[in-house]
């Protein structure tokens, strides 16, 4: 099968097309002829190496968290699916590698695709749709009437968070540039920040919940919307204990992310707030319960641009840029 490889972790250029075999199908896994991928900045994150100490790839390995197709083959212990079946996945991770026609998955990752949308919008939605199920429903129990702040709302996660934040009935405010401020207000946004000439920090307050996605200047800013008893929850760090435990971290890396979060963590135990680092994870029954959302009519993907299989390099560059609305997929077999 053809693949994009890593050979070493590094910056741009690192993606090799190689042919190689077949993945090997465990008792529990179904094998997916893949028809659509999505790119996520966490590929550039992993090829770039900076996960090393969490995520430790050995190059060479296949790229890609993303992804949608058809079952062609299932191991002896798999009762959920069968050859035929139209699925799709976030695959968990050590078992990462949607750049390439084939992949072999465990069934508990894999849901049915919805019926109702394309295999490149299907591939669109697994790993953006966890981090934001997760975060508003697993983690923040997001109830109707909450106020919700959902930072960078024309990305991949923004623009997923918003739908899903207002079908459980939230107020949500978000940010964004002036060119995709109708975008996020076609999702739903209540409050719609233009990053480029407002501060959300002297505009939101009395907030419930900010979901966090940006640097470390923006997450300290983020305490000062939120009202006491309010949560913080960011998908881009810092890590905290509570993650490393979770992980099964050995005793140095649960001190160097002890030691990563504890300015943020006294600032929030400080305001009366509640803070956590998350890095969403493969759940095939969470992505059901979001294909039935979709199927409703609940949740629509947003889709930037389709890259051809042999442009992988460049659609990785191009979300790298930073001006992609909503997600971007690479189409892999008809």
């Amino acid at each position: 099968m053809k693949a994009f490889v890593v050979n070493k972790y590094k910056k741009k250029g690192a993606l090799h097309q190689v042919n190689l075999p077949e993945p090997r199908v465990e008792d529990h896994d179904v094998l997916v002829r893949i028809h659509a991928t999505a790119v996520n900045l966490l590929d550039s994150k992993v090829r770039d190496g900076e996960f090393k100490p969490i995520l430790p790839y050995r190059p060479p390995f296949i790229l890609g968290h993303d992804v949608a197709g058809t079952v062609v083959k299932i191991g002896p212990g798999v009762r959920r699916f069968k050859v035929g079946d139209e699925v799709y996945a976030r695959p968990r991770d050590h078992r990462i590698g949607t750049f390439a026609e084939f992949i072999a998955i465990d069934q508990s990752d894999v849901a049915l695709k919805p019926k109702t949308l394309s295999m490149a919008e299907a591939a669109s939605i697994p790993l953006v749709g966890l981090t934001a199920w997760q975060a508003l429903v697993e983690v923040a129990k997001v109830k109707p009437g909450q106020k919700v702040f959902i930072q960078a709302g024309s990305g991949g996660v923004g623009t997923f968070a918003i739908q899903l934040a207002k079908h459980l009935g939230a107020t949500v405010a978000t940010t964004t540039s002036t060119k995709n401020v109708e975008l996020v207000k076609s999702l739903g946004a209540d409050v719609v920040i233009d990053y480029k000439t407002q501060d959300f920090e002297k505009i939101l307050s009395g907030y419930d919940l900010v979901l966090n996605s940006q640097d470390a200047k923006t997450l300290d800013k983020s305490f000062g919307v939120l009202k006491p008893g309010g949560q913080l929850i960011s998908i881009s760090g810092p890590p905290d204990p509570a993650f490393a435990k979770e992980l099964g971290l050995n005793l140095i890396l649960k001190l160097v992310l002890r030691l990563l979060s504890r300015g943020v963590r006294k600032k929030a135990k400080g305001l009366g707030i509640r803070y956590s680092f998350l890095f969403m994870r493969a759940d095939g029954q969470q992505l059901g319960e979001i294909t039935s959302l979709i199927e409703s009519g609940a949740i629509r993907p947003i889709v930037d641009k389709v890259f051809p299989f042999a442009k992988t390099g460049e659609a990785l560059e191009y979300v790298e840029t930073g001006r992609a609305k909503g997600k971007v997929v690479i189409t892999v077999a008809d």
